[in-house]
């Protein structure tokens, strides 16, 4: 119980810095750059081809042979194997550690296994390497609002929907919160 505090708080230090760069304009590339002002834009009917694009921009690691562990371990995820899909990620993070997105599908892979404390750990570790991955506050998010920190939940939502202000998933989100942390009902 001690650890999953300490995580939670190293993840809620890392949401809190996260929030901070995320106003400087931070990102992984020029190109992530392009494409996270691109989805700020107010009138955009095609927000899904650039959140697919800027996913796509994320999983560029440099590296062919880490590529190729990340897409095993996305595909372990998907075939819900989330033992072999941790054991992909985990020897993805040991050789690429500068890489967000190994810390991101990992989290994700975490999550899926019941593993918060170690999920909320690679978010947080996400979170450093690219302040502005709304995936990662996301996550961030479902998993405060699953244990019951809807106060500290709410904000990492705000946050994500500050990058990404089409995603309906995280509108309905803030929404929900906005009325949970207020006392209102639903």
């Amino acid at each position: 119980m001690a650890k999953t505090l300490r995580i939670l708080n190293l993840a809620l230090a890392v949401f809190s810095a996260a929030a901070l760069f995320a106003e400087r304009g931070l990102a992984d590339s020029a190109r992530a750059d392009e494409l996270l002002e691109e989805l700020k834009l107010p009138d955009l009917p095609n927000w899904q081809r650039v959140e697919d694009a800027l996913w796509t921009e994320w999983s560029k690691s440099g590296s062919a042979s880490m590529d190729l562990l990340l897409k095993r371990g996305r595909d372990a995820i998907e075939a819900e194997a989330f033992g072999t899909a941790i054991e992909h990620l985990t020897a993805l993070v040991d050789h690429a550690p500068d890489f967000a997105e190994a810390y991101n599908s990992r989290a994700l892979a975490y999550y899926r296994s019941g593993l918060y404390g170690p999920a909320l750990s690679d978010l947080a570790h996400t979170l450093e390497l690219n302040p502005r991955h709304f995936g990662a506050l996301t996550g961030l998010g479902t998993i405060l609002e699953e244990t019951g920190h809807d106060a500290a939940a709410l904000g990492a939502y705000r946050a994500a929907h500050a990058i990404h202000p089409h995603d309906p998933d995280l509108e309905e989100a803030v929404h929900r919160l906005e009325i949970v942390t207020s006392g209102r009902t639903l």
